[in-house]
């Protein structure tokens, strides 16, 4: 005990202590370079945080080797300072890197902005995800057919940019599919990965529309490498899946003023009547 309480006495009091201290203030670069330092540590996160965290710090650590230098002359402070400004540096230029490896063409970034990045996407596991659809958008002219009822495979998964899309089953009306909606969500939801099917619907682009595809394969590879990226598209697709039931059950009605409920294909509902018109 006595040895401990030695150590931490010369530790504590075996240096000089300030008995007067300096009337006039430090120079302005040791006070710009605390303002630096001030600003620099209100970063947020994500890429462009970084960059602005590294950048301000750099800069801090920068002005304060220009103070030791100047006006303190002591080369250790100005050591320190000096390595950590070219630690900051180095990490600028590597989150820099990392942005432009990561840029996108205007469909895939305004896509990333309406449905991954309110869902708290990266930009590298949103990467991740377009290199899987080879980064290509795919054009589909008025009235040409996207899949044929009972001859196109289920091969692939596809999310509709722009356009409008028209479901029809024997060549009845079901509904439409709008951007940022998947084409056949329902089929890939009713196959095992090692199952094949064929489409039991038509779809027919009503305009001219642009989607991007993945191929079933190809996605069950990056699913079998990243269960985050699978979890997000589970959840995607089922969401995509009750917004077309619930687009069904507005337009599936049979005789008699009764209501067909598809989410319970046992049970009819009386339909409220309309009110008399005035």
């Amino acid at each position: 005990m006595g040895e401990n309480a030695s150590f931490w006495e010369s530790l504590i009091y075996a240096h000089p202590t300030c008995t007067t201290w300096k009337q006039e203030a430090e120079g302005s670069i040791y006070h710009l370079a605390s303002i630096f330092f001030v600003v620099g540590f209100m970063g947020g996160s994500g890429f462009f945080g970084l960059l602005y965290v590294f950048s301000l710090l750099g800069l801090g650590f920068l002005c304060s080797s220009v103070w030791a230098w100047l006006d303190v002359c002591a080369a250790d402070i100005f050591s320190w300072n000096f390595v950590l400004f070219a630690i900051c540096f180095v990490q600028f230029v590597y989150v820099t890197y990392q942005v432009r490896s990561v840029a996108f063409d205007r469909e895939f970034q305004e896509l990333y902005s309406a449905l991954f990045q309110p869902l708290g996407i990266s930009l590298t596991v949103y990467r991740k995800i377009v290199l899987c659809c080879d980064a290509e958008v795919i054009t589909l002219e008025k009235e040409h057919c996207y899949a044929m009822q009972g001859k196109t495979p289920i091969d692939k998964l596809s999310l509709l940019v722009s356009g409008r899309i028209r479901v029809t089953v024997d060549g009845e009306f079901l509904h439409y599919i709008f951007p940022l909606q998947f084409l056949d969500s329902p089929e890939w939801d009713s196959l095992r990965p090692t199952e094949e099917g064929i489409f039991q619907v038509t779809l027919t682009a009503e305009t001219d529309c642009r989607y991007v595809a993945w191929r079933r394969k190809k996605l069950y590879l990056l699913f079998a490498k990243h269960r985050f990226i699978s979890r997000l598209f589970s959840i995607l697709i089922g969401s995509d899946i009750a917004e077309k039931l619930y687009a069904l059950n507005d337009r599936v009605h049979v005789g008699q003023g009764f209501r067909y409920d598809i989410r319970l294909p046992n049970f009819y509902h009386v339909a409220l009547p309309e009110s008399p018109a005035v």
